[in-house]
């Protein structure tokens, strides 16, 4: 089992959608010091949507859940490979504010919605399809808008090391700038991933950071429920 950190939450319903994109491309965006990540030569944007359930410290009798929606790529860093988000949009106006002081990540304020079928286990694999809708509320920035129905199909599998969905899932290190580099870690069980199905009506998380829209249709994944630990940031 993995090691509990300083934060604890369950991550559920989670869909990855993968594009392959000129290296080039992600480099002119990264700060000083993170390069970008390849696997077979190609770098990686991804969007994942999911839902954070029951977020808090350890100890603390309450928690926080609601959607994310974020965008990232992948990178080599001072502390090793790791994660780089260009935005991580999120229902939840507490949730929001504490993640932009705490962990120097770019939070943005959403207007959300996930529905699915109703189960009696909540840590169900399958259920019908799920519906996620995303639109941007926080002032001063690009707005986003995205709705995707997805479904996982075929059985649950562990990425194999050194495949790409290893290369795109089992990433427990993520970095963030501000006026400087930071550092953070998480820990967690391997996913478990299907392949899914995915009907994006609409998404404009590219656009709003910069980039063209890729090419093709995405790899798409779907996670089984995951307990995840969270550790402090720290500059690097």
């Amino acid at each position: 089992m993995f090691k509990r950190g300083w934060l604890k939450m369950t991550w559920r319903d989670a869909l990855f959608c993968h594009w392959p994109v000129d290296p080039a491309v992600v480099s002119a965006t990264l700060p000083d010091r993170l390069s970008v990540a390849t696997h077979r030569d190609d770098a990686y944007l991804s969007v994942v949507a999911f839902v954070m359930d029951d977020i808090r410290p350890r100890g603390a009798p309450v928690g926080l859940s609601f959607p994310e929606l974020n965008l990232r790529t992948y990178v080599e860093g001072p502390d090793g490979p790791g994660i780089y988000f260009y935005n991580l949009d999120a229902d939840d106006r507490i949730g929001v504010a504490a993640a932009r002081r705490l962990f120097a990540l770019p939070y943005y304020r959403a207007a959300m919605d996930v529905s699915r079928p109703e189960t009696t286990d909540r840590s169900a694999s399958a259920g019908g399809p799920v519906r996620f809708t995303s639109r941007r509320t926080h002032p001063g920035v690009p707005h986003v808008r995205f709705d995707a129905t997805y479904e996982p199909t075929g059985e649950a599998f562990a990425a194999e090391p050194g495949s790409l969905d290893a290369f795109l899932a089992e990433n427990y290190r993520f970095y963030a700038a501000g006026n400087q580099l930071y550092c953070g870690e998480i820990t967690h069980d391997p996913w478990r991933l299907r392949e899914a199905t995915v009907d994006l009506r609409a998404n404009t998380l590219f656009e709003a950071n910069g980039f063209d829209r890729p090419d093709g249709d995405p790899l798409a994944r779907y996670a089984e429920p995951i307990e995840v630990g969270a550790d402090r940031i720290r500059s690097v």
